[in-house]
């Protein structure tokens, strides 16, 4: 299923001098194998970059916007194979694959337009007859780092709006996901962008990451991936004194108040705990449900996380899929156990699926009489987990929901508008939602504080990430 791909440099596909294989998460044998990069492909498409660095600045926002613009309709056009390849790698269910594709292609779009909209501003000084000139001019290349828990959405983020600023891209995908990003890349060739304004290699860390570290070429870091792995990336950028953005971990807090519309809540709240498995870095962790609805709370999300169907996500039938790997799954079954030794209740779930020969399958659990540190509630536990205290003052819980070094996303069902504002104002996050999930849109900054991470993805401020600002003093 890889044979037409491989590393992408200076326009073409190439073989690589390495070689590694993919698996998959529902049969656990290999899906096929890929060409990785060595450390020479890496320079090679380090090279690459920088021979596309002026023709790409000098195209100009309206030229890069029509070139987004077609590989938007490229990937449109692609829809149904790209989903296919989501699921297929990842095991999620086809209908969210369908929905991080569009999601993919609207980032494209939206840059596309955001390329023609790199404004400066003119500012009057205090010299006679002098004024000064504010200009944004790309940073230059772009090493950009992805996970693989949204493979289509993730490298999407990061290669839309760095093109749209004119700066060449060196992605370094994850090897675990590694299909969905040459998808991607192949559509981009439909924009007529430079040679070498994109390109792709997969691979170990001493093969890709290293080399990209290392090289004072690239200018701006972008990574997608673990608090642990995004500090590492932060030592090693100041080498060079990479520009740096990052987008890590949550372990985001949910708090439903006692005048919450408790039906709304528990449908919108069980489908995006457990979509793509819990792995999802802003999904809710650490449940807050005020003490006189969480017997009901509870008794409503049990009953819908059982009518949960686990299985392969290209079965149309199948709601969660599995985890990714048998260490994320002997991880969660860990996170569990330690719970129920510090006197956590499991009120479903639990335990590994027990209809399944093959895969890395784990049951929608919820976890009752849970406390605040309890590991599971402390820390983000990326999986279908749904931790479950109560609290009873307003002040309590805000109090405890900020109590986190994490501060990615948090949310809050309320039908009082003034509780909703005061929540806003309250949670230390980059984002918050209220009654809603949907805080990841093109249009709308994505992103997080604290050891959550720096920088956003998506609208206005996600080009000003790939933008050096100058200032010019003119005087006549």
């Amino acid at each position: 299923m890889y044979q037409n791909f491989g590393c992408f440099i200076g326009g073409e596909w190439r073989t690589g001098s390495e070689t590694l294989d993919v698996f998959s998460p529902v049969t656990e044998k290999p899906l096929g194998t890929i060409a990785a990069a060595g450390v020479d492909d890496t320079h090679a498409a380090l090279d690459a970059a920088v021979l596309a660095l002026a023709p790409l600045r000098t195209n100009g926002g309206f030229a890069r916007a029509e070139a987004l613009h077609k590989i938007a309709d490229a990937m449109i056009a692609r829809t149904n194979e790209a989903a296919q390849m989501i699921s297929t790698e990842t095991g999620k269910p086809l209908a969210q694959s369908k929905r991080e594709w569009g999601l993919a292609c609207d980032q494209f779009r939206w840059y596309a337009e955001e390329a023609r909209r790199i404004y400066g501003k003119i500012v009057e000084n205090r010299v006679p007859g002098g004024r000064f000139e504010i200009t944004h001019e790309p940073i230059g290349i772009v090493g950009a780092f992805t996970a693989w828990n949204f493979p289509a959405a993730l490298p999407a983020r990061k290669l839309a709006p760095a093109l749209a600023a004119g700066c060449p891209v060196v992605l370094r995908s994850s090897s675990q996901t590694p299909g969905v990003a040459m998808i991607i890349v192949d559509c981009c060739r439909a924009g007529d962008l430079p040679t070498g304004a994109v390109n792709l290699v997969v691979g170990s860390t001493n093969n890709t990451y290293a080399p990209l570290m290392a090289d004072a070429r690239v200018r701006k870091v972008s990574l997608t991936g673990s608090t642990r792995v995004g500090q590492q990336m932060i030592r090693d950028s100041a080498q060079t004194v990479k520009k740096v953005s990052m987008e890590l971990g949550g372990n985001a807090p949910y708090i439903l108040f006692e005048d919450a519309d408790l039906e709304t809540a528990l449908d919108a709240t069980v489908a995006t705990k457990f979509a793509n498995c819990g792995q999802v870095c802003v999904t809710p962790d650490r449940f807050f449900i005020h003490e006189s609805l969480h017997d009901a709370f509870v008794e409503g999300f049990v009953k819908r996380a059982n009518a949960i169907i686990l299985g392969d996500g290209l079965d149309e039938r199948v709601t969660m899929g599995p985890l990714i790997n048998s260490a994320r799954l002997s991880e969660i079954e860990s996170i569990v156990q330690d719970a129920q030794r510090a006197g956590a209740t499991v009120a479903t779930g639990g335990k590994r699926a027990a209809n399944f020969n093959t895969g890395h399958f784990f049951e929608p659990t919820v976890l009752t009489g849970v406390s605040d540190v309890m590991k599971v509630f402390a820390e983000e536990n990326f999986g279908p987990i749904a931790a479950i205290t109560t609290f009873r003052e307003e002040d309590e819980v805000f109090t405890r929901a900020n109590a986190s070094n994490m501060g990615l996303s948090a949310y809050a069902f309320t039908q009082s508008s003034d509780r909703a504002r005061r929540t806003v104002a309250a949670l230390k996050s980059g984002m918050v939602g209220i009654n809603s999930f949907a805080l990841a849109a093109s249009e709308a900054p994505f992103g997080g504080t604290n050891y959550s991470g720096m920088g956003r993805e998506g609208g206005r401020e996600g080009i000003e990430d790939y933008l050096d600002t100058k200032l010019a003093q003119v005087v006549f």
